[in-house]
This record gives C-alpha cells, structure tokens and sequence, in this order.
C-alpha cells in the first residue's frame, strides 16, 4: 500500500506577487526550494491563509535569495500579494518508509527569510 504523506512545507510564506497573465504555476525563490527539497515543475498544494482557498499547481525556480512567492496564471485570482500562504508538497511511500520519514518544514518571515527549519509539528503549536 502507498501513502500520500507531507514531504515538503513552506511555512506561511508572504505572496509577492501575483500574475495573472503568465501560463501558470506558482514561482519559488530557489534557496527556499533547495532548504525543503523542491524541485522545479513539482506539483504542490497551497493553502491560503487569509481566504481560506486551497489549489494545486506546480512550481518554477525563482531567482535565489529574492524572497519570491508568485501565483501566476489562474492561481493568480486565488491570492492577493501580502497574503500568507501554506506549501505542501507530498510524497508516495509505503507504510514502512512512512514510519521513518522526516519531512523538511521551513518557518518564513514576513520577507520569506527562513527563521526557522523543523521536522515534526507538535499538536496545536501556533508558530
């Protein structure tokens, strides 16, 4: 049997941007992508802090130490800049690689600077 479980988390991020003119996707500093082990067209789940909206769409590489966090396309509608955003990114494994997996979660500030890299969320912790 395969699990979905929480690979990656880019932890409320602010949204710099959103533009609704380009194909789609949501664009990622690429220092934030490396320290939570994102690759460039992986699908990702964002959750919208501020509105509550929940999508899917695949990431492209921003420019290193930027900051960026960019909905582009249809997602654009989704967000407004000064959101905070959630990133998920999942993985398949089976049960026993499961049991012994530990994600990568970034905690962000406020200008998408990491203060914070953790491997487990303890129940109701307000970061």
């Amino acid at each position: 049997m395969w699990l979905q479980m929480m690979k990656s988390k880019i932890h409320r991020a602010t949204v710099t941007e959103a533009n609704l003119n380009y194909v789609g996707s949501i664009t990622i500093d690429e220092a934030i992508m490396e320290a939570v082990g994102i690759l460039p067209n992986e699908k990702v789940q964002i959750v919208n802090n501020n509105n509550g909206a929940r999508f899917e769409t695949y990431v492209i590489k921003g420019e290193r130490n930027s900051g960026t966090i960019c909905l582009n396309g249809a997602a654009a509608r989704l967000v407004q800049p000064g959101d905070t955003v959630i990133i998920i990114a999942y993985a398949y494994m089976t049960e026993e690689e499961a049991k012994y997996f530990t994600p990568k979660v970034a905690i962000m500030n406020e200008k998408n600077h990491i203060v914070q890299m953790i491997d487990h969320e303890q129940e109701a912790t307000v970061l």
